[in-house]
């Protein structure tokens, strides 16, 4: 029997994609929560006999479910991503702030705060002649110095996007319009960016990758 029929040598395959299906639920599950805990807000506040509106609730399930994403994701993979523990961060400092001030602007700010600030992060970084995202995502794309520039521009550029569309959601439609938009919009919209990048992938992978 060959070697490559062994079942076992699937299993870094099999591990390798099981990692990134939950990061991919770590990621979308605190989302997921605050979509249903605003949906189902109103009934679960008279359920547990409190006047709370349904946006401040999901807020507070927001932030729980944001802590046990980040806790889940240490455990796992021993570590912390870059990106999710900031967000997590502001999450933390913008719905503590809606919470406190019962103001919801705080947590709808959220979205262009954090893609505003990884925006300028990465292009101010090029000005600089560092392609950070490339010290972020080196483990999982080969690209050469010119790749890495230019994904890392194209990024930078999609997270202003981001952030002037998130500020024209919730400053112009409900606040039940700007959850569904920020659940079902903002992923769908970030994934086929990032389907667009794959030619990129390609056309600047290092050298040797290219010969091989």
């Amino acid at each position: 029997m060959d070697q490559s029929d062994k079942p076992e040598n699937n299993l870094p395959t099999e591990q390798a994609d099981s990692g990134q299906l939950l990061k991919l639920a770590l990621e979308l599950g605190p989302l997921i929560v605050f979509f249903f805990a605003n949906a189902r807000g109103q009934a679960i506040a008279d359920w547990l006999g409190i006047g709370l509106e349904p946006i401040f609730l999901a807020t507070a399930a927001f932030m729980v479910a944001t802590i046990l994403s980040l806790v889940v994701s240490r455990l796992k993979f021993g570590k912390l991503p870059v990106m999710p523990m900031v967000s997590g961060v502001v999450v933390f400092v913008f719905g503590g702030l809606t919470l406190y001030l019962h103001d919801d602007t705080f947590i709808k700010m959220k979205p262009t705060i954090v893609n505003t600030l990884f925006g300028t992060v990465l292009l101010v970084g090029l000005l600089f002649g560092k392609s950070l995202l490339g010290y972020v995502f080196d483990s999982v794309f080969q690209l050469n110095a010119e790749g890495w520039r230019i994904l890392t521009r194209r990024w930078g550029v999609f997270f202003f996007f981001l952030a002037i569309v998130n500020e024209v959601v919730w400053r112009n439609f409900s606040t039940d319009m700007w959850i569904n938009f920020k659940v079902f919009g903002v992923m769908p919209i970030t994934m086929i960016f990032g389907a667009f990048q794959m030619p990129l992938l390609t056309r600047y992978a290092p050298d040797e990758s290219k010969s091989s």
